[in-house]
């Protein structure tokens, strides 16, 4: 009989060409394992903060920070970046060199080198007027799966005395990424070590991080919510994106990256206007809603927190809003709200702790 079917011969069926696997990718630093929950819980305000952020060159930026607090002395911080040419990411730029010289004397300093295509290296000092406090190194090799690191802390050949930490992160799958840390102390009469395990799962809307070792836990949860929510704003008034002329759109930008652990963030709330006359619609505004959570337990201190961050932008307003809540009865706030077409930022925050009827505020300006 024949081919009533019409079926082609299976010599004639074409092949499937095997499934590419896409490479695994790099999981970057141990030290940013808990970065996206931290980096939604608001930082510590008290006093008056003025900050200026100047760009002087490309390469160069210098910024000023005055402090007046209740709490204690007057500050003032003289805070230099430079930035190289060797831009491997909008967040890393080599050679980088970042300095903060306060009032009192004090310094802190960190180089960054790329000695290689995979090798990167960092110094730290920090020193108290005229004495040295900490003197670090740091050696990290990424390759294509994994990160290896070697710090070097306090070394004294004199006192026999130093602090060696070992890093190793490797990605098991796309969303799966376990190492290590072994921490080794020693000085004159004591020596020891400490060795953490760390895991890490990262989903399309949240991320898992867990470390247990000998001296403790920790664990964070970040969830990035519905950025779909809808509000209503003033139908006259629409807000636009908007970029000062004097505003950095080249290579001056990577600065920003090399001094955003040194830049004060500021933020204020501020009433929207509104005519009562026009009707009010749904605005095209895509709010940012992100939640963190986050468990700390200190075998050593017999002490255990637990924290709970909300943060929730407002683009077409810009204004961001951080807050948390904590089991030791703390509860802060802060707002941020910027002041386009002027190059300022203001800031406003609250904390108050029931536990031991504390409470303290801040108010904050960034220019530049």
């Amino acid at each position: 009989m024949g081919n009533t079917l019409g079926l082609a011969p299976m010599g004639a069926l074409p092949r499937r060409s095997p499934r590419r696997e896409e490479p695994l990718p790099n999981p970057g630093s141990f030290d940013e394992l808990h970065r996206l929950c931290k980096d939604v819980f608001p930082g510590q305000m008290e006093g008056v903060k003025l900050v200026v952020n100047k760009v002087l060159s490309s390469h160069f930026q210098v910024a000023h920070t005055v402090h007046l607090s209740a709490l204690g002395l007057p500050g003032y911080h003289l805070h230099a970046a430079y930035a190289g040419d060797w831009q491997l990411s909008p967040t890393e730029v080599f050679p980088a060199v970042v300095g903060d010289w306060d009032s009192s004397g004090s310094l802190n300093a960190q180089v960054l080198l790329l000695l290689a295509e995979r090798l990167r290296a960092k110094a730290v000092f920090q020193t108290q007027q005229s004495k040295f406090l900490t003197w670090q190194f740091d050696g990290e090799y990424r390759g294509d799966d994994y990160t290896a690191t070697v710090t070097l802390g306090n070394p004294d050949l004199i006192g026999e005395s130093v602090i060696v930490v070992a890093h190793f992160l490797q990605s098991l799958t796309h969303r799966l990424v376990l190492g290590g840390e072994l921490v080794y102390h020693r000085r004159p009469g004591e020596e020891g070590a400490i060795l953490t395990l760390a895991g890490k799962y990262s989903a399309v809307h949240w991320v898992a991080t867990l470390n247990v070792g000998s001296g403790g836990a920790h664990a964070s949860y970040y969830h990035r919510a519905n950025e779909q929510v809808r509000r209503q704003t003033p139908h006259r008034m629409p807000l636009v994106p908007w970029s000062p002329p004097w505003a950095s759109t080249g290579p001056a930008d990577r600065l920003s990256s090399a001094c955003a652990s040194h830049t004060f963030h500021a933020c204020l709330l501020l009433p929207a206007r509104q005519d009562p006359a026009v009707p009010t619609e749904t605005g095209l505004s895509h709010p940012q809603v992100q939640v963190g959570v986050e468990f700390e337990a200190n075998t050593r201190l017999q002490d255990t927190t637990f924290s709970f961050g909300y943060h929730l932008t407002l683009p077409q307003a810009n204004m961001v809003f951080k807050g948390v809540v904590d089991s030791n009865w703390c509860v802060g706030a802060v707002l941020e709200k910027k002041m386009p077409p002027l190059p300022v930022t203001l800031a406003l925050g609250a904390f108050l702790n029931h536990w031991r009827n504390r409470f303290h505020c801040g108010f904050g300006v960034t220019v530049g």
